[in-house]
């Protein structure tokens, strides 16, 4: 999947925070949401028109940020 097909970036939109075509669903509120617990189904049931490639290409958004080293690098204390 190329996520460019789903997610843009635009400075009139939410400043500039990468986006769900057509939406102000920002990829930032998709991943928050999900890491408090939300199930697919939860996210399908308060945003309707998302659809399931939107979902799978923020995933591969963020995996090709990882896969360019695009992260800070997790330090565990001891």
């Amino acid at each position: 999947m190329d996520w460019r097909d789903h997610i843009v970036s635009e400075k009139d939109i939410l400043m500039g925070k990468p986006v769900l075509k057509g939406t102000r669903i920002s990829v930032e509120v998709i991943l928050d949401l999900l890491s408090d617990g939300w199930t697919e189904a939860q996210l399908f049931e308060s945003y309707p028109n998302l659809t399931r490639e939107q979902l799978i290409a923020v995933f591969a958004f963020v995996r090709d940020g990882v896969q360019q080293d695009l992260y800070m690098p997790v330090r565990r204390s001891a």
